[in-house]
C-alpha cells in the first residue's frame, strides 16, 4: 500500500510543496483562526506533521514576547526534517522529533494545545479515529487541538474549481489523499470526548476543527 510517508520522503514532491506553500493566500485566514483558538495560558504546543515548522514560526510570530513556551515537532519526510533542523538548529523551545502518524504517538507528556496542519488527511479514516483519541489522552484538562487540513469537497465542481483557485492541476492531486468529511470528523471529536467541537473556518477544501479536552 503506498503511504503518505513514502510519497513525503520524496525530496522533489517535498521541495515542490515548500516552493509553494507561501504562495497558497487562502489558507492564510484558517491559520489565523488556528493562532486566535491557542489559549493564552498555553505552554506547551505539540505540532503534528510539521513540515518545515511554519506553523510553528507563526505561533512564536503571534506570541512575541512569550519565551515560556515549549514546542515539540513531528514529522516523517526527511526533506522536512531537515529543514525543522536547519530553521531550528539554536533554538531549544523546539523539540523535533521523527515519527510517522500511521504509528501510535510515542510518549510525550502532555500538552496544552495540539495542532495539526495539513498532516492528518493522508491517514486512513480508522488511524485518524486512533489519533485524535490519542491526541485526546494527551491533552492537559481545558486543552485544546486544532486541526486546520483538507477536507471532503460537496460536489465534483466545487473539487476542481478548489485546484483551480489553488493553482494547481488536478493530476497534482496526492496520491496519499485520504480527506474525509467535516461533519464525520467533528462526530469523531464528540464520539471520543471533546467538547465545544466545531469547524471554525472553512474555505472549500480546507477547514479548521477544533475541540477541547474539557
Amino acid at each position: 500500500m503506498f503511504t503518505s510517508s513514502q510519497e513525503w520522503s520524496d525530496p522533489n514532491k517535498a521541495l515542490h510543496y515548500l516552493s509553494r506553500v507561501s504562495t497558497y493566500s487562502n489558507r492564510i485566514p484558517g491559520e489565523q483562526v488556528l493562532l486566535q483558538s491557542i489559549p493564552d495560558t498555553t505552554k506547551r504546543i505539540l505540532d503534528l506533521g510539521s513540515g518545515d515548522g511554519r506553523m510553528i514560526k507563526l505561533i512564536k510570530e503571534y506570541f512575541k514576547g512569550r519565551s515560556d513556551i515549549e514546542f515539540t515537532a513531528l514529522d516523517i519526510s526527511p526533506p522536512m526534517l531537515q529543514a525543522l533542523e536547519s530553521y531550528f538548529k539554536n533554538d531549544q523551545s523546539v523539540k523535533i522529533i521523527k515519527h510517522d502518524l500511521d504509528d501510535p504517538l510515542p510518549d510525550l507528556g502532555y500538552f496544552d494545545t495540539v495542532i495539526s496542519s495539513f498532516a492528518i488527511h493522508h491517514l486512513r479514516h480508522k488511524r485518524k479515529f486512533e489519533l485524535y483519541e490519542e491526541i485526546y489522552e494527551l491533552l492537559n484538562p481545558l486543552g485544546i487541538f486544532c486541526n486546520l487540513d483538507h477536507v471532503v469537497s460537496v460536489s465534483t465542481r466545487n473539487h476542481i474549481k478548489f485546484f483551480d483557485l489553488m493553482g494547481e492541476p488536478l493530476s497534482r492531486e496526492e496520491k496519499s489523499d485520504k480527506t474525509l468529511s467535516v461533519e464525520r470528523q467533528l462526530q469523531m471529536f464528540r464520539d471520543i470526548g471533546y467538547i465545544e467541537v466545531d469547524c471554525l473556518w472553512k474555505w472549500y477544501e480546507i477547514a479548521l476543527l477544533v475541540g477541547y479536552k474539557n
